[in-house]
């Protein structure tokens, strides 16, 4: 009889390293595992070797760094989607690019099902299981931490001891990370508790403003149409801007998130998270789009980042939605073309400067020298036809200043 063929979606850390061999234990099948490359680090050492020695039939390390930052990373900073105004959701956006490799993945290997690591009141289960239930009707998809016998990660932990498996949680340093390009997410063990401080030993790719340098760092970036294309008048390539950028906000403490969130399944959960390059990048977006967009656009966009952010968030990347939005976007962006230079200092960021050819900023507006061209005569009548409505109703309705009654009208 055949064996069933499952890909899994495999980082290598706890909960799918048990994964792989439970699902031969279990289910006696052939397991591929896929490990997508989003710019984590300690992730990818030995990933593949560790899978097929844990028992994997094969194992895919993709290199989808560029995919991500161009169809992924950009949309999200062009539409300045920010969760509940500010996480920049680096693992939420990594997710709908890894399900569509598990996809593809299985599709070529004649896979019958997909298999996750995704706990059953996290988000992330819903991410992927709705993206590929877009992307392919047909799989099967198995959630083993929704059904498996383990109740905590020290259980897990003793059953990698069992089988040698090695993983890098133990259970003195219970922290489940996940780790891309454009930021890390931490969360479990002492984090759990919203009272207390987050350990220095959990944050990963940022100094603490106490260990940042005594003076002030400056960085510009250049956009084209909404799109960072050079840092410090260097043009760079998409994946190596977003690195020089996590270079110099995790050098000076910029991007730690302590955050109480709000998960799609309904309880509030702690991460802590650090976003060096996301933090800066959007702060210098926003502060682009300030200088050239017009007022209306300007408002009406910004309640559309809570709704794509929140897209994101929900798992719902794969929608016709989010093409629609993403056509909205895109024009709003013709004219967000740019610099803007950054103040960094000790975790904080400032705005040191903003300059653009599309910019709506006129100088004999806005000043208030002798060069002042704006008609203040103007005002007066523009005043009076802008409150009107209020003065129309408060004429009506109030008598000396005062509200009348439904028995004072009779």
């Amino acid at each position: 009889m055949k064996k069933e063929r499952i890909v899994v979606a495999y980082s290598g850390g706890l909960d799918t390293s048990v994964i792989v061999k439970w699902l031969q234990e279990t289910r006696n099948a052939e397991i591929v595992t896929v490990t997508g490359d989003l710019g984590q680090k300690k992730e990818l050492t030995g990933v593949k070797e560790k899978a097929i020695a844990t028992g994997a039939k094969k194992a895919y390390v993709l290199d989808l760094q560029k995919e991500f930052v161009e169809q992924y990373l950009w949309p999200t900073l062009k539409a300045g989607a920010l969760y509940e105004h500010t996480y920049p959701m680096a693992t939420s956006i990594g997710r709908p690019l890894l399900a569509k490799a598990l996809v593809d993945v299985a599709r070529k290997e004649g896979c019958t099902a997909v298999a996750h690591g995704c706990t059953g009141k996290g988000n992330d289960q819903v991410r992927f299981e709705v993206a590929i239930a877009a992307l392919a009707p047909d799989l099967k998809v198995i959630a083993p931490l929704r059904e498996w016998e383990f109740r905590s990660r020290e259980e897990e932990i003793a059953y990698c001891e069992k089988h040698g498996i090695p993983v890098s949680a133990t259970k003195k340093n219970p922290y489940s990370i996940d780790e891309n390009l454009w930021g890390t997410s931490i969360e479990c063990g002492v984090l759990e508790d919203p009272m207390v401080e987050p350990p220095l030993d959990a944050y990963q790719r940022t100094v603490s403003p106490a260990e940042a340098p005594d003076t002030p760092t400056y960085v510009t970036i250049d956009f084209r149409q909404g799109t960072p294309v050079a840092v410090n008048g260097k043009k760079l390539d998409v994946v190596a801007l977003i690195q020089k950028l996590n270079e110099i906000g995790g050098a000076n403490a910029i991007g730690r998130l302590d955050l109480v969130e709000n998960r799609l399944v309904g309880i509030k959960s702690r991460e802590i998270y650090e976003a060096p390059g996301a933090t800066i990048l959007h702060f210098a977006h926003r502060e682009l789009e300030r200088l050239t967009l017009d007022k209306e656009t300007m408002h009406y966009k910004a309640k559309m980042a809570n709704d794509y952010a929140d897209m994101i968030y929900n798992g719902l990347w794969f929608t016709p939605l989010r093409e629609a939005m993403d056509a909205f976007i895109d024009e709003t962006q013709k004219t967000v073309t740019g610099t803007v230079k950054v103040k960094l200092y000790k975790g904080t960021l400032e705005i040191a400067g903003r300059t653009s050819p599309h910019s709506l900023y006129d100088l004999k507006l806005a000043t208030y020298t002798d060069e002042d061209t704006f008609d203040h005569g103007a005002s007066a009548g523009f005043i009076t036809i802008y409150g009107l409505p209020a003065k129309t109703f408060y004429r009506v309705n109030t008598t000396n200043g005062r509200k009348k009654t439904s028995a004072a009208k009779k």
